[in-house]
C-alpha cells in the first residue's frame, strides 16, 4: 500500500538574476507579465465595445506609471516605519523593484491616470474602465506569484499540504521556529482568477455597462482579499484599527461602496452604453482623429 506523504510549496531559491551587470526580478517579471495581459485583453474588450484599436496601448501610457506611484505610495504610507526613523534610509522608499506596492494606491492612482488619457482622447471614463477591469484581476493574479519570488506576505503557520515553506531569513519576529506557512499569495491568485471567471460571465449574461463591471470587479476582489488579509501576519503600521487590519476595513469599506454603485447604477441607468466617445465637441472630434 502506497502512503501519500504531505506535500509543501517550496519557496524559489533566488528571486533575482543577473545578466552581466543588469539584475533580472522575478517580482518585477510578474508585474510586467500582468500589465502586458491586462493591455492585451482590454484592447480586445474595448474593440467589442465599439472603441479603436490602439487605444487601450494609449491609456496605459498614462494608468500604469500612475498605478506605479499610487501602488508605493499606499505602501510606503501605511507601512513608514520600513523607511523612516532611527536606522532607516528613507530614499529606499523608492526602490519599487524590492517590491512593496499597495494595490488600493495603484488602482486609485491609475483610474486617475486612465481619466486624464482618456479624457484627452474624448472616451468616456466608464466604459473605459469596464473594459479593462477583468484584465486587472488577471494581471493582480500574476503579479502575486512576485511575493512568492520575494518570500513576503505569507499567512499564518500550517501544516497543511500546501503549506509555503519560507526560508529563516525571511520568516518574521516570532516565527523563527515555524517553517511552513499559508501560501496567501496562491490563495489571492486563484481568487482572483475566479472573479474574473465571474465578472467575465456577468458581463456576458448581463451585458453590465455604465461602470457596473468595475463595480462587479471591486466587490468581488474586496470579498476574497478580506478573508485572505485576515490571514497574513506581515508587519504594517496600521495593524490593528478595531481589532482588525486596516486592509480588512478597506475590503469591508470598498465591498459596501462598490455594491451600493452596482445598485444604483442598474436602478438609473440600465444596458449598457451605445456610445464611448464625447461627441459634443470639436476638440473632442479633433483628438479622436
Amino acid at each position: 500500500m502506497i502512503a501519500f506523504l504531505p506535500m509543501t510549496i517550496p519557496s524559489p531559491a533566488q528571486g533575482v538574476w543577473h545578466l552581466g551587470p543588469v539584475p533580472i526580478r522575478g517580482y518585477a517579471l510578474c508585474i510586467i507579465a500582468g500589465v502586458v495581459f491586462a493591455i492585451w485583453l482590454g484592447e480586445r474588450r474595448w474593440i467589442a465595445r465599439g472603441g479603436k484599436a490602439g487605444e487601450v496601448s494609449d491609456i496605459a501610457l498614462w494608468a500604469v506609471p500612475f498605478g506605479l506611484v499610487g501602488g508605493r505610495l499606499y505602501h510606503v504610507l501605511t507601512d513608514y516605519q520600513l523607511y523612516f526613523g532611527e536606522d532607516r534610509n528613507p530614499v529606499e522608499a523608492l526602490y519599487v523593484w524590492r517590491g512593496g506596492l499597495g494595490i488600493w494606491g495603484a488602482i486609485a492612482l491609475g483610474a486617475v491616470g486612465v481619466g486624464i488619457a482618456a479624457r484627452r482622447r474624448g472616451i468616456k471614463l466608464l466604459p473605459m474602465l469596464d473594459a479593462l477591469a477583468p484584465g486587472v484581476l488577471v494581471a493582480q493574479a500574476m503579479g502575486r506569484w512576485g511575493n512568492w519570488f520575494n518570500q513576503e506576505l505569507f499567512g499564518r503557520p500550517t501544516d497543511l499540504p500546501w503549506a509555503l515553506e519560507i526560508d529563516p531569513a525571511f520568516r518574521p519576529g516570532g516565527y523563527a521556529d515555524f517553517a511552513t506557512f499559508h501560501p496567501t499569495f496562491l490563495y489571492e491568485c486563484l481568487w482572483n482568477l475566479a472573479a474574473f471567471a465571474v465578472v467575465m460571465w456577468a458581463d456576458r449574461r448581463f451585458r453590465l455597462g455604465h461602470g457596473r463591471v468595475l463595480a462587479l470587479y471591486v466587490m468581488t476582489y474586496t470579498a476574497g482579499r478580506g478573508w485572505i488579509e485576515y490571514l497574513r501576519i506581515d508587519d504594517v503600521q496600521l495593524d490593528d484599527v478595531f481589532g482588525l487590519r486596516l486592509n480588512v476595513w478597506t475590503s469591508i469599506v470598498l465591498f459596501v461602496g462598490a455594491a451600493g454603485a452596482l445598485w444604483w447604477s442598474a436602478r438609473t441607468r440600465p444596458g449598457r452604453e451605445t456610445e464611448v466617445y464625447y461627441v459634443d465637441s470639436e476638440e473632442t472630434e479633433t483628438s479622436r482623429r
